[in-house]
C-alpha cells in the first residue's frame, strides 16, 4: 500500500526542495514512481487551487484522509510574542496547523536545518524554532516527548540545504517500513553518523598541520579558514553534491550547516584560537594531547605535502 505525504513550507527559503529537485539517479519523478508515493501536497509540485488545499487540510485534520508522512521545511515561526502571527494560514498562525497535522501523521520529518533546529531566525523577533529542538536543546515547538503515530520522534534531516539524496533515502526507508538508528539529535546515523571531515580529500594535510589561509589551495582549511568539518556531522563528503563535489573538494571551508547551532554567532571563514590552538577542537580530542601531537606532526610533515602550492 502506497504511503501518503504532505509537505508544508514554513519559515524557510525553499532550498531543501530545490536540492530535492536536483536528484539525478533516480530523479524525483522516477523516485516517486518507484515508491508509488501519493503526494497529497507539495508547494512546488502541486498545482491544485487554494480551495482544494483547504479542503485537503480539513480531511487530514478530521481523519478522513490518512497522513503517513508529514514533511516540514523551514522553521516554526512563533513571533511576535509567541502569537505566531508573523506567518499565517487561513488567517490563523501556521504553527497551529503544524501542531494539528503532526498529531495525525505516522512520521514527522524536519527537512533542513531550520526545521530541525530553528536556523537563522532563532535569535530574532520572528522567534523561530525547530520542530523538536531549539538549536541543540531538545524540546522545540512540539516538545521533547512528542512522537508520531508510529512511535518515533521527529526525524531531523539537517543541512542548508539538506542533501536531496538524504531526503530521498529517508522517504524510501519509510515507504518500505525500514527503521533507521538515530543519533542524539534524532538524525539517521546512516547520513549523520560521520564527520564532514571523514572522507575529506585534505585529511592528510590536516594530520600534518599543513595550513592554508586562502580559498582554493590544497592544504587544510581548519587552522586558519574556520573549516568546521572536524566539528560537524554530515554526509557531504560521503555522497557528494551532484555526485561529484563538496565545499572542501574545491577549497572552500565547511561552515557546519548541519550543526544545531548553525548559523554560528562568530564570523565564518576565521578560526578562533589562543596562541595558535583552535578554541574548538575536533570531536573527541582534548587540548593537551592535541597541542603536543600537532607540534610533532608539523615537524614530521613529508616534503610532498609541504610543496603543495599549486591551486586545485
Amino acid at each position: 500500500m502506497s504511503k501518503t505525504l504532505f509537505w508544508l513550507q514554513c519559515g524557510g527559503c525553499g532550498g531543501d526542495t530545490m536540492a530535492l529537485l536536483n536528484l539525478g539517479s533516480p530523479d524525483i519523478l522516477e523516485l516517486l514512481g518507484i515508491l508509488k508515493m501519493d503526494i497529497l501536497w507539495h508547494p512546488s509540485f502541486s498545482n491544485e487551487s487554494q480551495h482544494h488545499f483547504q479542503e485537503l487540510i480539513t480531511r487530514l485534520l478530521s481523519g478522513e484522509q490518512k497522513l503517513d508522512i508529514l514533511c516540514i521545511e523551514g522553521a516554526i515561526i512563533r513571533g511576535p510574542g509567541g502569537s505566531g502571527t508573523y506567518e499565517v494560514f487561513n488567517r490563523k498562525p501556521k504553527k497551529d496547523l503544524v501542531a494539528a497535522l503532526a498529531k495525525k501523521a505516522d512520521y514527522v520529518i524536519a527537512v533542513g536545518t531550520c526545521a530541525s533546529f530553528g536556523g537563522i531566525g532563532t535569535g530574532g523577533e520572528v522567534e523561530a524554532t525547530g520542530l523538536q529542538f531549539h538549536k541543540s536543546e531538545k524540546g522545540g515547538f512540539l516538545g521533547r516527548d512528542f512522537t508520531g503515530q508510529a512511535g518515533l520522534p521527529v526525524i531531523n534531516l539537517p543541512g542548508c540545504p539538506c542533501h536531496g539524496e538524504v531526503v530521498a533515502g529517508m522517504l524510501s526507508a519509510l515507504s518500505f517500513n525500514l527503521q533507521h538508528s538515530l543519533n542524539e539529535y534524532n538524525s539517521p546515523l546512516q547520513w549523520y553518523g560521520m564527520m564532514v571531515h571523514q572522507g575529506c580529500i585534505r585529511n592528510e594535510y590536516h594530520e600534518y598541520r599543513i595550513e592554508e589561509d586562502d580559498f582554493g589551495q590544497r592544504g587544510c582549511l581548519y587552522f586558519h579558514m574556520g573549516c568546521r568539518g572536524p566539528l560537524t556531522h554530515g554526509p557531504c563528503n560521503k555522497i557528494l553534491w551532484n555526485g561529484r563535489s563538496s565545499k572542501t573538494f574545491v577549497g572552500v571551508p565547511c561552515f557546519g550547516c548541519t550543526h544545531p547551532d548553525f548559523p554560528q554567532s562568530h564570523p565564518f571563514f576565521v578560526t578562533r584560537n589562543i596562541a595558535g590552538i583552535p578554541l574548538e577542537l575536533p570531536e573527541g580530542v582534548d587540548r593537551a594531547h592535541y597541542q603536543a601531537y600537532k607540534g610533532m606532526a608539523a615537524s614530521a610533515a613529508p616534503n610532498r605535502l609541504k610543496e603543495r602550492k599549486t591551486r586545485i
